[in-house]
């Protein structure tokens, strides 16, 4: 009996269509179903080996208006695949603009023990199917080479040959077809005529190690977290009209992540809005607005928790889950 390789579809530029073939920038996101993409890839029956590709579209849009309601139903049908006997692996394509956010939130809420065996591979393109030369078809052949590999586990991108960990990836740059970054943790291995090279070992990064009950997702409110950014002028009056609603208004605002100048520094006067708002019960983290590195405590210790590490958009994600626990 073939064993079965998924193919999840969430839209995106790799499902982008534009009048022109010229036009890469130009186009709508988002055009084409993920069963008419795998078909339009020839060498992709060659790649499979011995599994028999599943598709399914849970979302098909812009990756930029991606909801949590999105990735609830993401979550739940990739989980509903992985939790299958004979499927092997589970390859999502996606828009890069949330990219980074999706592969995140997936490797926090997915069990950990299927994850150890079953990796989760996430793909896009920076050029729309319609393309004269889309990026879109070379990148889920690596994916697929990725999902099939023996060392993959946990939840990984695959980009222009290049696969990153879901926890260090981010997009850094608007345009170039190798837009996705791994900072200074670097990439975890590259993709080379079909064959992972691995540089590091496939850990499949869990955020948390603590399991996250995904049922929660579909009846517990998502709580209202935003992320703020320190910058020179900078005044706390934004943060305090979001904690100025009235008490029983919903949403109320639960938690804030400053995206900090340099080594998570935040300017005075959204340092002191802060303050009033943890008062308040508003839970606080401190990140950097940094595209590398991380907040170092150093040997005093932060007035607010800080990120451990993660960008600011992935630690708004991991605040909210918290949170929901």
């Amino acid at each position: 009996m073939l064993r079965k390789l998924v193919f999840l579809g969430m839209g995106g530029t790799i499902a982008g269509a534009s009048e022109s073939a010229t036009d890469n920038v130009g186009y709508k996101a988002g055009q084409v179903g993920v069963a008419q993409l795998l078909v339009a890839i020839p060498a992709l029956r060659g790649a499979l080996g011995d599994h028999e590709p599943v598709s399914e579209q849970v979302a098909q849009l812009d990756s930029k208006d991606l909801g949590h309601n999105h990735w609830r139903d993401l979550a739940q049908r990739t989980h509903h695949y992985l939790s299958v006997a004979d499927v092997t692996a589970v390859v999502i394509t996606h828009g890069t603009d949330t990219l980074e956010e999706t592969a995140f939130f997936l490797s926090c809420v997915l069990p950990e023990e299927l994850l150890r065996s079953k990796p989760v591979v996430l793909t896009c393109a920076m050029r729309p199917a319609s393309s004269s030369a889309p990026d879109g078809p070379q990148n889920v052949l690596d994916a697929v080479a990725t999902a099939l590999n023996s060392a993959s586990q946990g939840v990984v991108v695959v980009c222009a040959g290049t696969v990153h960990s879901a926890r260090d990836v981010q997009k850094a740059h608007p345009y170039r077809v190798n837009a996705l970054d791994s900072g200074d943790s670097g990439p975890l291995g590259f993709v080379e005529e079909g064959a992972v090279r691995w540089v590091h070992q496939c850990t499949g990064a869990i955020a948390d190690a603590r399991a996250f009950p995904l049922e929660k997702l579909s009846f517990v409110p998502w709580p209202w977290v935003e992320i703020l950014v320190s910058h020179a002028g900078v005044t706390g009056t934004a943060l305090r009209a979001l904690c100025a609603l009235p008490k029983g208004a919903t949403p109320l605002l639960a938690g804030i992540v400053v995206a900090g100048t340099g080594n998570g520094t935040i300017h005075q006067d959204l340092e002191a809005a802060l303050r009033e708002a943890q008062k308040q019960g508003v839970r606080v983290v401190r990140s950097t607005r940094c595209c590398q590195g991380r907040v170092v405590a150093g040997s005093t210790e932060f007035e607010f928790a800080h990120s451990n590490g993660l960008s600011p958009v992935k630690a708004r994600i991991a605040l909210m889950l918290e949170l929901m626990r």
